[in-house]
């Protein structure tokens, strides 16, 4: 579930176009903000998804995760049962959780008093509650848990799902990140912090990683949700397998509440221990989904990755989907995670748009502006969040 479509099919076609999702916000009257644009989901029908009763005590956040999640289930043509309900499990994490009814609560509070707040509030914004829906409505009774770390959340979540299922605590794992954020408030705080985008009068244009121009980030939502299997569990019953992850690591920068370190050393042993983990060489890698968000700090990770890849980095297609999709923070990692594995499947690398002036300093091998075809074997992809938390994951090609 993404700006850029509802629909696995209709983000990927989307994506290897080149299309941006970034549009002046609809969902608020954004007049007084500085920043006034964000990629914001369209189209989308919380009663396809959720019974209409129920749809009123869910947060969107919750919403997405939720649509997201039985589409991966759909998809994986797995059905759920109570003979094997126990040992499938749902780590789905957000970074800023219901913050849509937090808003909308303390207004009810405010105008109408206490009296009027909706017995539902507490369980429609709390984080793990798209996790918690999930398990309740698919009927998924195995180990179960909402991660929230900042930008870094839905690759957490499926890092953290890998190891589950490595030690052998489940056979299945519904597993990503959701984001519902374009808020009054969390447009004033990006705002306040000056990491937004100003670029009003072309939105389109206002996502730029990597670019020498780029002037803050966009702020996306949406949610990205893998269905995660135990290659044996798999192959017993002939699933279609998009691609094996094969390396997780994460990392702390210790540094600042928002800042990279100067050095990108978080993001720099991060990289190095998902390739060591996966048993890989900086050679073997064949795509790399950075986590570039449009900002000063994506040339540290244009440092991290020259300094882990070396000799092979100009040789190495780089790309920063958030130039489509904004940023949809703790929902990026899920998302990114699908791009990286249909870049592997389908032999399509999607493109960095406005991608005009690359930054010189540490130049990398960038998809600029258009798709690329290229066979890869092996993808990497990167998410690092504000309080200096870090994660990696690969992904390579399955082989029968």
């Amino acid at each position: 579930v993404t700006p850029l479509g509802i629909g696995l099919d209709a983000t990927w076609t989307a994506a290897c176009k080149g299309r941006s999702a970034v549009r002046r916000i609809t969902k608020f009257d954004p007049t007084d903000y500085p920043s006034q644009i964000a990629a914001e989901i369209q189209d989308f029908v919380p009663t396809d998804y959720v019974d209409k009763k129920d749809v009123k005590k869910m947060d969107t956040f919750i919403q997405y995760a939720i649509a997201a999640s039985r589409m991966a289930v759909d998809d994986a043509q797995f059905s759920i049962s109570s003979q094997n309900a126990d040992r499938i499990g749902v780590i789905i994490g957000s970074g800023i959780g219901g913050i849509q009814g937090i808003e909308q609560t303390h207004t009810t509070l405010q105008e109408k008093g206490p009296s009027r707040v909706t017995p539902f509030f507490i369980p429609m914004v709390i984080g793990n509650m798209a996790s918690g829906f999930v398990s309740i409505l698919l009927g998924a009774r195995g180990p179960n848990a909402g991660t929230v770390t900042a930008c870094a959340t839905g690759t957490h979540s499926i890092g953290d799902a890998y190891r589950i299922i490595q030690r052998g605590e489940a056979d299945t794992i519904i597993a990503g990140g959701t984001e519902a954020a374009v808020t009054p408030l969390t447009l004033a705080g990006f705002a306040a912090s000056r990491a937004l985008s100003k670029r009003n009068d072309a939105p389109q244009a206002a996502s730029r990683p990597f670019d020498q121009n780029r002037d803050g980030f966009v702020v996306g939502e949406g949610a990205g949700i893998l269905f995660l299997e135990e290659l044996e569990h798999a192959v017993t019953r002939r699933a279609r397998i998009y691609a094996e992850l094969v390396g997780y690591a994460m990392t702390s920068d210790a540094h600042h509440i928002t800042a990279p370190p100067s050095d990108a050393n978080g993001a720099i042993r991060c990289m190095q221990q998902t390739l060591h983990d996966a048993a890989l060489s900086p050679s073997d890698i064949g795509y790399i989904n950075a986590h570039a968000t449009s900002t000063m700090a994506d040339r540290l990770e244009a440092l991290a990755i020259t300094h882990v890849f070396g000799e092979a980095t100009p040789r190495i297609p780089v790309s920063a989907t958030k130039s489509m999709t904004g940023h949809p923070l703790g929902a990026a990692g899920g998302i990114e995670a699908a791009f990286t594995i249909l870049a592997i499947q389908k032999g399509t690398l999607p493109p960095t748009i406005n991608l005009d002036k690359p930054d010189s300093e540490y130049p990398l091998n960038h998809v600029a502006n258009t798709a690329r075809l290229t066979q890869i074997d092996a993808a990497l992809s990167n998410s690092f969040g504000f309080g200096g938390t870090n994660a990696c994951l690969v992904f390579s090609r399955y082989e029968c």
